[in-house]
């Protein structure tokens, strides 16, 4: 498939998951033509794959609902300024990665202006607002979907949809190396390894962090031996967590702030290197998961949140009875999930322990999350590509 020369596309990338994914996209763009240019707003790996950046991404970036609030006259600026820009000039296509809040919104104003619209990674109203279907439908052209049971959701409700593959099912291993990832992180390579993941929100730190480390402090009463390393996505984060460390300190216990590689996050060391995790629910359970990791997936949210949310969506908990994303793609209990009042510090380390030091049942886990990511695996970058070229003709 070749594009036709000078292919203008719009683009909107709100968070660095999704700065990722549009850089990943655009280099496949480039392979279909030399002759693209995607403009709008990005981050850091967009503007290294030749990406013209209008705003930055953080001009996007809230963290919970009072961030939200407090940015929205910022917010609404920015959304003024780019709506305004690309009805005046408009784009062949425009693609809103993720951010539904706001690029669905901005979808539904370019396409009924006659621009189609490419929404790459679907709102997650398998769980949670079902009836945002109806405004996806509206502002939508096409959706491009990371797992294969959403493809057939949007093909029931009529609305065009490709099935692209998750990204992370290319870049990490089908067979990872933990004696390696041991050797980098100075690690024993015969003792038991935990990678202990208490999240990337300053919320989650506070109220996973005092249970997921008095949960390793039984877990080393089994097994004094036992390595512990701590990722820590940066140091406002590390400084929390040091904080409640003090408060529970932990013998054995390794913290990572800075990827072991260039390109790579300390995450997916401390989870290559682990023979089990413990982890807040997100997407660090679907790379722990494609790193064929035994898990226990755990999330607390304060009575606060808990309110706001059922306000949000109306409901009181999700339609599936599972939050980590493993047992989403597994339709099953594969992995336990400990949530709320269930994340004691006891049951934690109790499940942990199983995932530790029964082989069998961490051989079987295995073979699962082997079959998930072959399933996953995809050429993401093509697909993607094809299908917002297809858009941009079909206008």
């Amino acid at each position: 498939m070749t594009a036709r020369a000078g292919l203008k596309v719009g683009m909107v990338a709100g968070e660095p998951s999704g700065d990722l994914l549009a850089a990943r996209v655009m280099r496949g763009l480039a392979q279909e033509s030399t002759v693209v240019q995607c403009e709008g707003i990005g981050g850091p790996a967009m503007a290294e794959a030749g990406f013209t950046q209008w705003h930055p991404m953080h001009a996007l970036s809230v963290f919970g609902y009072v961030d939200a609030l407090k940015r929205l006259p910022s917010l609404l600026r920015t959304y003024g300024s780019v709506k305004k820009r690309w009805l005046a000039q408009p784009p062949d296509v425009f693609v809103g990665v993720d951010a539904p809040d706001f690029t669905l919104r901005l979808e539904l104003a370019l396409r009924q202006a006659g621009i189609p619209t490419v929404h790459f990674v679907g709102p997650s109203i398998w769980a949670w607002r079902y009836e945002r279907i109806h405004k996806i439908r509206e502002a939508v052209s096409h959706m491009l979907v990371l797992f294969p049971f959403e493809e057939e959701l949007y093909q029931k409700e009529g609305i065009p949809v490709t099935y692209v593959g998750h990204p992370l099912a290319e870049v990490i291993p089908m067979e990872p190396d933990r004696v390696s990832a041991r050797r980098r992180l100075g690690l024993n390579e015969s003792v038991r390894v935990l990678a202990l993941m208490p999240g990337s929100r300053a919320s989650e730190i506070r109220l996973l962090a005092p249970r997921f480390l008095q949960a390793a402090q039984l877990l080393l009463k089994q097994d004094p031996a036992l390595q512990i390393v701590v990722p820590m996505v940066n140091k406002e984060r590390r400084s929390e967590f040091e904080a409640w460390l003090c408060q529970h300190p932990v013998q054995n216990l390794h913290l990572l702030d800075r990827p072991a590689e260039a390109g790579r996050p300390a995450a997916w060391d401390a989870m290559e290197a682990a023979d089990a995790v413990l982890v807040a629910s997100g997407t660090a359970t679907l790379e722990a998961a494609l790193f064929k990791r035994p898990m226990v997936i755990s999330y607390v949210l304060s009575n606060a949140m808990r309110r706001i949310m059922a306000w949000k969506s109306g409901q009181e908990r999700p339609y599936v009875p599972w939050v980590g994303l493993p047992n989403v793609l597994l339709n099953d209990f594969a992995v336990p999930e400990l949530l709320q009042d269930e994340a004691t510090p006891e049951a934690l380390a109790e499940a942990t322990w199983k995932a530790l030091s029964d082989r069998p049942y961490a051989s079987a886990i295995e073979q699962r999350f082997l079959a998930l990511h072959q399933e996953l695996s995809r050429d993401t970058a093509r697909l993607a590509a094809d299908a917002i070229l297809r858009e941009a003709r079909r206008a």
